[in-house]
């Protein structure tokens, strides 16, 4: 099972970029995304940028990570 998550990307320097999600930020590989600029969305697996996401679909996508986390978090 592989776990893939929206990120933003936040700078870009060459094959590598910034991304961030609630303020956390880390480095990924951006070398399978062409066309990639500041502001996208990107899912992210294993450090890997492996597809573009339309913001919407991020913003969705990163809301249903925060209610589960959030409900996890409420049962321990």
């Amino acid at each position: 099972m592989c776990l893939a998550i929206p990120l933003k990307i936040a700078e870009i320097n060459g094959k590598e970029a910034m991304a961030e999600i609630e303020g956390v930020k880390r480095k990924i590989r951006i070398d399978f995304i062409k066309e990639l600029k500041v502001g996208d969305y990107v899912i992210v697996h294993a450090g890997f940028a492996i597809e573009k996401l339309d913001e919407k679909l991020a913003l969705e996508n990163m809301e249903l990570i925060k209610e589960v986390t959030d409900a996890a978090l409420r049962s321990i």
